[in-house]
């Protein structure tokens, strides 16, 4: 099979036949065998029947439906699972993202040997509110993750080999983030397509200004894993050693201080009275918890066994 295309979705109801329709079309024009693997992510609209009229329409959409909202990321993780094509598509549901781009992104993974290709939505239709804090949001996560070339991480749109999508795990809200978990796990040929962007033409936008601020924290969650998640003590140990050898060393003050003091007949100054004391005792203190922090680390299995368990209610196979 040459091309899956996965599209996660929530209340899109009104967008999923002309969404279908146009993504047959252009599969149809440049003769490739396809399948289309719609995500139903809880919604509480008329998404799944709407799913399951496409299904018996055209054999090559298929379909899983989640018992409840689980979030974008855990619809393409289900949807990874379950790809077959050489190439896998991936975008969003709303219309904004352009089926007519799947063959040019296909020959890119195909011919010019990509692993992952991002798209680009160059010119947005989005308020400037969104817009603004999207460029913010890109610059950092170009410095953080070393990936010069993108600057668009969040585009729904992406082209990915298939050997890609199954080897990097989707979670959380990681979706922001694929270009950085490929390049963790290898995959480094990774590159851009200027794409479209239309207007949303059914429905509203499903992301707040919450995203922004998660999406930070997702980055530097995803920094420490890739810098210490299998070795976690280099990071707590060292922070714990440098507190510790602080505490020591308050703790040498605080001794020669009362040294002086009794050589010189003060008695009745207390060790207490020092302010080094005081710091001693909270370096070592925090010294050892850190360092204990990262021998836990060292013990504890990254992975949850039930990470990424999603109750799936139906599937169209």
């Amino acid at each position: 099979m040459d091309i899956s295309v996965v599209v996660p979705l929530y209340n899109e109801a009104e967008s999923l036949p002309e969404l279908a329709a146009w993504i047959e079309r252009v599969m149809d024009d440049n003769g490739f065998t396809y399948e289309v693997l719609m995500i139903n992510d809880g919604s509480t609209d008329d998404s799944w029947r709407v799913i399951k009229e496409l299904s018996e329409q055209n054999p090559n959409i298929k379909g899983v439906c989640f018992r409840r909202n689980y979030g974008k990321s855990p619809a393409l993780y289900t949807g990874f699972e379950r790809v077959q094509g050489d190439v896998v598509i991936t975008m969003d549901a709303d219309l904004q993202d352009s089926p007519d781009e799947i063959p040019e992104l296909y020959r890119m993974i195909k011919e010019d040997g990509y692993d992952l290709v991002s798209g680009w939505k160059q010119k947005r239709y989005d308020p400037l509110s969104k817009t603004l804090p999207t460029k913010l949001f890109n610059a950092t996560a170009r410095k953080v993750s070393g990936i010069k070339n993108l600057h668009d991480f969040n585009c729904g749109l992406k082209a990915y080999r298939r050997d890609v999508v199954k080897h990097i795990e989707v979670y959380g809200d990681m979706h922001r983030y694929i270009p950085y978990l490929a390049k963790n796990a290898g995959f480094d040929k990774i590159g851009e397509k200027v794409v479209h962007h239309q207007a949303r033409k059914y429905g509203k936008s499903k992301f707040g200004l919450d995203r922004f601020v998660n999406g930070y924290l997702d980055l530097m969650t995803l920094w420490f894993q890739s810098k210490f998640g299998v070795k976690p003590m280099h990071f707590f140990g060292l922070l714990g050693s440098l507190m510790f050898f602080i505490g020591l060393i308050a703790v040498i003050a605080v001794g020669a201080i009362k040294l002086y003091n009794m050589h010189a007949g003060n008695h009745y100054i207390l060790v207490t009275d020092s302010p080094y004391f005081y710091l001693a005792l909270t370096c070592m203190i925090l010294g050892t918890q850190l360092f204990l922090t990262g021998f836990l680390g060292e013990l504890i299995a990254r992975n949850s066994a039930g990470r990424n368990h999603y109750e799936i209610e139906e599937e169209i196979k």
